[in-house]
């Protein structure tokens, strides 16, 4: 298997699951009861960990202090509604990209847009390897134009779309939930399903991607495989990862 390099931030995810069996009496708000708490790591660490969920061959580089950027999420119990999500206000330090030896197969950068790699970064590392896959919040502009693909969902497309130079259209593979995704004009759908998270869904297609195409190196069968990983996360509760003996699915 090739090897594969992550390269952007983390955080650490907080679900906090709650009954809400009243309104407090001095304020039009639900009164949560805690009945359990569950933490993982998230963003760039989730496509780490998912991506090492069905192969071993992955590294990253990413904010020593990941653990003290949280995001907390109060979720009801029974029907997995959420409340509302707490995020810490924490600074990200930039990453200096020239000290990061750019000698795996593939780069995944996975970038949050916290900081931690400026659009200048982005270019640099994409302009020192071949093999770069893309997902940003960033809007997209020329700075993108040497990634070799660029995941972004359709919100993201949406705030691009027109700002999108000609030379990044063929690249893009743009997830639309239960729509499936798009690449060059081609729509990949995927089947119906109960759905109960999309949380870290994005990053579940974006480490399968990898990891097929790391595989095959056929990026429509690495979609398609993809679209069949995140649709299966979405159905369990909670940020959740690739089940291992999926890889050999067509």
């Amino acid at each position: 298997m090739k090897k594969i390099l992550v390269i952007g931030e983390s955080c650490k995810d907080i679900f906090v699951y709650c009954n809400a069996d009243r309104l407090a009496p001095d304020l039009p708000i639900p009164v949560l009861s805690i009945i359990e708490q569950k933490e993982n790591p998230g963003m760039a660490k989730n496509v780490e960990r998912n991506v090492k969920s069905i192969t071993d061959s992955c590294d990253i580089v990413t904010n020593a202090d990941w653990e003290c950027v949280t995001k907390t999420r109060y979720i009801h119990h029974n029907s997995n509604h959420a409340f509302l999500r707490v995020d810490t206000d924490h600074h990200i330090p930039r990453v200096d990209v020239r000290k990061i030896p750019l000698t795996h197969d593939i780069i995944a950068i996975s970038d949050y847009n916290k900081g931690f790699l400026t659009e200048d970064d982005i270019q640099y590392i994409c302009e020192n390897h071949s093999n770069v896959f893309l997902d940003t919040k960033k809007i997209l502009g020329d700075w993108a134009t040497k990634a070799k693909f660029i995941k972004i969902n359709n919100y993201e497309y949406e705030r691009s779309k027109h700002l999108i130079p000609p030379t990044l259209k063929d690249k893009i593979i743009c997830t639309k939930g239960n729509q499936g995704a798009t690449f060059r004009d081609k729509v990949y759908p995927v089947k119906k399903a109960e759905v109960k998270d999309t949380s870290g869904a994005g990053d579940s297609f974006f480490a399968a991607l990898l990891v097929k195409y790391a595989q095959i190196g056929d990026i429509e069968k690495a979609i398609a495989f993809a679209n069949k990983c995140a649709s299966k996360v979405v159905q369990r509760r909670g940020v959740t990862v690739i089940e291992n003996n999926i890889l050999d699915i067509d």
